[in-house]
């Protein structure tokens, strides 16, 4: 099922682990992927391109991290330390 910002239930699960699993810090290709399970090259061509286009996620030299849009669309509240892009 597809919500109203246009995420299905693995863009919300990407988002949501990235939040909660790993506190919101920026996070690894590989890590986000084994904490999936999903393969590297699948996340970065399939999921990361629409969440990165939409404004949910930012991409950094030091990993991915999720935005202030991404915590207010998931119903969290942002830590002192993330993105305010969003």
């Amino acid at each position: 099922m597809v919500d109203s910002r246009g995420l299905d239930e693995c863009d919300r699960k990407t988002l949501s682990t990235m939040i909660e699993r790993f506190g919101g810090a920026r996070v690894g290709l590989s890590a986000l992927a084994h904490s999936l399970g999903e393969d590297k090259g699948t996340l970065e061509d399939l999921y990361e391109p629409f969440l990165l286009q939409s404004g949910f996620i930012q991409r950094t030299p030091k990993g991915r991290v999720a935005s202030a849009l991404a915590y207010r669309h998931l119903g969290l509240k942002p830590g002192s330390d993330t993105p305010l892009f969003g």
